[in-house]
């Protein structure tokens, strides 16, 4: 529950910033896009790089990307980003699916980045669209955050 109304509190938050609804959704979009990448570490960075460049950037949505794509769904998003991959390069000779790793080679680490890639462009959209949708019905029919995330039943 305390995760929750965090959540909603971000939501908020970012629903009620004076940027326009497409700087919001492209935020986080570019967001989604940093976070699906295996940065090792060094998303956050480029985030901070990006918020001091640029001024139409909304530092809630860009950090709010991290919520979507968190540490624990990430090993979810390098499977599925090896297995496109596999399946757009063919697999790697002599290599079975117990020696996939970073540490494995490069005909390895070619799968999993390219399918990464393919994954983060196509989370990008689906982000931005989302995002602009969440944006825009938040502001244009005052729906609430309350609407949008309902609470739990009680038990």
């Amino acid at each position: 529950m305390a995760y929750r109304r965090a959540v909603r509190s971000e939501l908020e938050a970012v629903s009620a910033e004076n940027h326009p609804p497409h700087d919001i959704a492209a935020s986080f979009a570019i967001g989604v896009f940093i976070t699906a990448l295996p940065t090792l570490g060094t998303g956050l960075l480029l985030f901070v790089a990006i918020v001091y460049l640029f001024d139409r950037v909304s530092k809630l949505a860009l950090f709010a990307s991290v919520v979507v794509l968190n540490p624990a769904a990430k090993w979810g998003v390098y499977a599925a980003s090896f297995w496109i991959g596999t399946l757009l390069l063919g697999p790697v000779p002599g290599v079975s699916p117990a020696d996939v790793s970073f540490g494995a080679g490069p005909g390895i680490v070619a799968r999993l980045l390219l399918g990464n890639v393919l994954l983060a462009v196509v989370f990008t959209v689906i982000g931005y669209v989302l995002a602009l949708r969440f944006v825009r019905a938040c502001r244009g029919h005052e729906i609430g955050i309350a609407e949008l995330l309902p609470e739990r039943p009680s038990k």
